[in-house]
């Protein structure tokens, strides 16, 4: 992991870097869209005050959970934690929940995965989000995977399946029981080898439509290589460097790859 003064400057570049976050000087008329429609839609969604309940609730819960370290980036750690404090380092900010959220309404996904569960926050967004949808979603913690289950059980989320354990051994077993994948949201081990694994083990399942979002994808020396290497896999034609999400479509209607870092 940088260091959080690293991480800063890396933060700053991109800033100063990034393309506008109104869509000005970018050419691709997908892009503009997904800045337009997706990124900077505004909408009050009811949902996201649904799910924002949740977190309020988990917030303020102090109950110990037994947790383990299950590989950089796992925001986890070893131990014993409250609720509370797994809601404050696992879940994804309302911010970019929500993107999340919106992706899944825009695109229309049926079939969703997820790889990190945590308390099932971002997992209520993408439920939320189109409740025609599967969504099917890993945690490698049983206690934590439990409390998301109760979680999605309670708030009435019959489109949400959990599987429990490593990713090593489940992942491989999510992808194969799922018709294809739509949509993947990757929030697991931040180190290059497995973040690549599950790349890979996305592509058998995955369609020309199909849209794979990785988190923290400049979190490491590991993770921006881990990028890299997928922004040059021939099948991927077109992505999106939000700095703490990167987000890759396979459409080959692009003909030439595109890269493109927006400010968000």
């Amino acid at each position: 992991m940088y260091s959080p003064l690293t991480l800063a400057g890396k933060y700053i570049g991109y800033r100063l870097t990034a393309a506008n976050g109104r869509g000005h000087g970018i050419h691709s008329p997908f892009v503009y869209e997904f800045i337009g429609k997706v990124l900077n839609d505004k909408s009050p969604y009811p949902e996201y005050q649904t799910a924002e309940r949740l977190r309020a609730k988990l917030l303020s819960d102090q109950t110990p959970v037994p947790v383990e370290d299950y590989g950089a980036g796992s925001k986890s750690g070893g131990g014993s934690k409250s609720v509370a404090q797994i809601a404050r380092t696992a879940a994804k900010s309302p911010k970019y929940a929500q993107l999340l959220f919106r992706m899944v309404r825009f695109y229309k996904p049926h079939y969703v995965l997820e790889l990190g569960t945590s308390l099932g926050i971002s997992s209520t967004y993408l439920a939320l989000a189109e409740k025609t949808s599967v969504v099917v979603t890993g945690e490698g913690n049983y206690a934590v995977a439990t409390m998301a289950k109760n979680n999605f059980e309670a708030m009435n989320l019959t489109n949400v399946r959990i599987i429990t354990g490593n990713f090593d051994n489940t992942l491989p077993e999510m992808v194969s029981a799922t018709p294809q994948i739509d949509f993947a949201f990757i929030d697991a081990n931040h180190r290059k080898k497995p973040t690549l694994n599950y790349f890979r083990e996305l592509l058998k399942k995955a369609s020309q439509r199909s849209v794979i979002i990785f988190d923290d994808i400049h979190w490491s020396k590991e993770m921006e290589e881990a990028w890299r290497e997928i922004k040059e896999h021939p099948a991927v034609m077109l992505t999106v460097d939000l700095f703490f999400l990167g987000i890759i479509f396979f459409r080959p209607e692009f003909k030439v790859k595109q890269h493109f870092r927006i400010r968000f």
